[in-house]
């Protein structure tokens, strides 16, 4: 069959088919600046005792929040971040050119944007290994992933790349891996960790074992997940209209949905 991608598009496309992830440069700052200002507006709003001069509430939440508080504080902050009018609008443009490549140009986007909070020696905001198909989750779904924080071994995530997940789905029937410790000590001399800047996207294929593990590192990481698909690819549990909303969808396409034939009264 004949591909009609150019040369460039073909590379990156096998690149990613190996990886099963890429990492871009964002080229709308400004989006990405909206979104990082106000979640910096959460944080002090969620917190008196951070001050207002302070330039990095991020790397250094831990210097203010205990642990034991960070799940509410984290909940907190996702519940007034996602009433924000336009995050969902600067959230696709930070990543649009990325992930219409990926997805193509007519997509439905997760309604509510997730963040992430892990702060240094916190293991109880662990999320293990795992993938979200594992769940119900349709394996047409690609994750983009915005770092607002320098993120690089303990402080990111690890995922399996692609072209090692073949042996892994055979060696599965193989071994007797019965909890996600033996199958992270499994996978784990395998496992590629992030290392992305803020001013960088992340986009993956959710299908791959992920996850991360206990913060080792002095600074506190904050990140943002959310989930994109093309409107007419097959669905897992997550619907359109309860957790997908369509954002990009052509004249075309809303035609031929809407249309109905018509009926004619035979004589």
């Amino acid at each position: 069959m004949k591909s009609f991608f150019t040369d460039q598009e073909k590379k990156f496309f096998k690149n990613y088919y190996q990886k099963g992830y890429c990492i871009f440069d964002v080229k709308n700052l400004d989006s990405l600046n909206f979104i990082k200002n106000n979640i910096k507006k959460l944080i002090f709003n969620e917190n008196k005792k951070i001050k207002i001069k302070e330039n990095d509430p991020f790397n250094y939440l831990h210097h203010f929040v205990k642990t034991k508080n960070i799940n509410n504080f984290r909940l907190n902050i996702i519940k007034n971040l996602n009433k924000l009018k336009d995050l969902r609008y600067h959230y696709y443009k930070v990543s649009s050119p990325y992930i219409e490549m990926i997805s193509g140009n007519e997509l439905v986007m997760q309604k509510n944007i997730n963040l992430s909070i892990q702060m240094p020696k916190d293991d109880e905001s662990l999320l293990d290994v795992h993938a979200d198909t594992w769940s119900g989750d349709s394996a047409y779904e690609t994750v983009v992933w915005i770092p607002l924080v320098n993120c690089k071994d303990t402080k990111s995530m690890f995922i399996l790349p692609a072209n090692k997940y073949k042996n892994f789905t055979k060696m599965t029937y193989k071994k007797n891996i019965g909890d996600t410790q033996k199958l992270f000590n499994f996978l784990k001399k395998d496992f590629e960790w992030i290392d992305i800047k803020f001013g960088q996207v992340l986009l993956f294929n959710q299908t791959l074992p992920h996850g991360n593990i206990v913060n080792k590192s002095k600074e506190t990481r904050f990140s943002m997940n959310c989930r994109f698909k093309s409107i007419f690819a097959p669905y897992g549990d997550k619907k359109i209209g309860e957790f997908f909303e369509p954002i990009t969808l052509r004249p075309a396409s809303k035609i031929g949905m809407e249309y109905a034939l018509p009926k004619f009264r035979s004589k």
